[in-house]
């Protein structure tokens, strides 16, 4: 019934999309790596530009910092950041960095792994919990976990993680360095969303479509790790009943829409990173269907792109922008992006904007940062708070609000 619903719902953006939308200026101009592939629908790739954009003013808050992959806002307007190399700061509204929190796990930072999300319990301002997800070095290779903590914070700006526990290990470990996820995302009932990848390489990455294997899925757990009891396949003979959705590659970007639903972007091969809006049980097709080409410019398996057994994305890019970090946008500081999607792109060295009309995406606007961006979020202050990247150099936090 899920899998029907889906399909069409993907119908329904058929026969509804404009179509005059396709002949206006896009935001990508550049040539797509697969031409010959057409998109199921109108306005499922190269959206136009909005007819009218915000000037946005781009602050520093803090730079040379370390490696950083996520950052989390706490309730006093600091900063919890993480860092690819296992640490994490606290950093103030004012960008000064405090020292190393002390307790943080060992991770596996090899290619791209590290210490990757984290997200603050819905209990937080009583709790001082927290979650977050790294690449954990186990007995033959690694996998991404996920490990919940207190937060005990000091007067010299750091601080101290106690009562650690893994809650959720991503099965089978595999010896490889990348394609982790992975992003951390609580629902309106308090449960966890965990997105992670497929590990890359030809042979796990088949996985994605196995029921038993934990690769290339999006998951929903309860704070404890366990099962929601009513995920999709718990009942199921040969499924792991932590499973929400399957066929994924590499989710490195999820939020909340303003409805409380789940909306992910995942990086496609070379071409085909996609917007998704994962529902319960359905099956996103990688690595069977996909848009996009191998690296080395060969079809994906068949090179099918569609396929009545798979969902549809909602919106896809070839080239890629390649998508970390995401947020969804409520605030009048920069009025135009009210309800818009912001994601990262490390590729694309700036944040995509994307409007939505409905569940389908009416713009695309980019904004360049001139540095890859890692993560993005919106800010207790309205403006968007976006962290950049040097593949092996220092990061920065910058604020982008509208230009007065």
């Amino acid at each position: 019934m899920m899998l029907r619903q889906a399909l069409l719902a993907t119908t329904l953006l058929t026969a509804f999309a404009a179509p005059a939308l396709a002949q206006a200026q896009t935001a990508e101009q550049g040539a797509p790596n697969a031409p010959a592939q057409e998109p199921a629908f109108a306005g499922q790739t190269r959206a136009p530009l909005p007819a009218e954009t915000p000037q946005i003013a781009i602050e520093t808050i803090a730079d040379q910092l370390p490696h950083l992959w996520a950052l989390e806002f706490l309730p006093n307007g600091s900063m919890l950041v993480t860092t690819k190399p296992g640490a994490m700061h606290i950093i103030t509204p004012e960008g000064e960095a405090g020292p190393e929190i002390t307790g943080v796990p060992e991770v596996d930072a090899r290619g791209q792994g590290g210490l990757l999300d984290v997200a603050l319990a819905p209990d937080f301002e009583t709790s001082n919990t927290i979650f977050f997800s790294f690449s954990e070095p186990r007995e033959g290779g690694n996998g991404t976990s996920v490990a919940k903590a207190r937060l005990v914070t000091d007067d010299a700006g750091g601080g101290a993680l106690e009562d650690v526990s893994v809650i959720f290990q991503q099965m089978p470990t595999y010896d490889g360095d990348k394609h982790f996820g992975s992003r951390l995302v609580f629902s309106p009932e308090g449960h966890l969303y965990v997105t992670v990848g497929e590990r890359s390489d030809v042979e796990p990455r088949v996985q994605a479509q196995d029921l038993g294997s934990g690769l290339g899925k999006v998951f929903r757990i309860t704070q404890d790790g366990e099962p929601v009891e009513d995920n999709p396949f718990v009942g199921t003979d040969g499924a792991l009943p932590e499973i929400w959705s399957l066929g994924h590659r590499n989710m490195q970007s999820a939020a909340l829409d303003g409805e409380g639903r789940l909306w992910t972007v995942e990086h496609g091969p070379r071409g085909g990173d996609e917007l998704n809006k994962p529902e319960a049980g359905v099956n996103y097709g990688w690595p069977e269907v996909t848009y996009g080409i191998e690296y080395n410019g060969a079809p994906v398996g068949d090179g099918i792109t569609q396929d009545a057994e798979t969902a549809q994305p909602v919106y896809y890019w070839d080239p890629v922008i390649a998508p970390s970090g995401m947020a969804y946008y409520d605030s009048d500081e920069i009025a135009p992006w009210q309800g818009a999607f912001i994601v990262g792109g490390l590729i694309t060295e700036g944040i995509v904007v994307l409007h939505m009309d409905g569940d389908q995406v009416a713009f695309e606007e980019r904004v360049d940062v001139g540095a890859r961006v890692r993560d993005v979020k919106a800010g207790p202050d309205g403006a968007v708070y976006v962290v950049t990247e040097a593949r092996s150099g220092p990061s920065s936090i910058l604020r982008l609000s509208s230009e007065q």
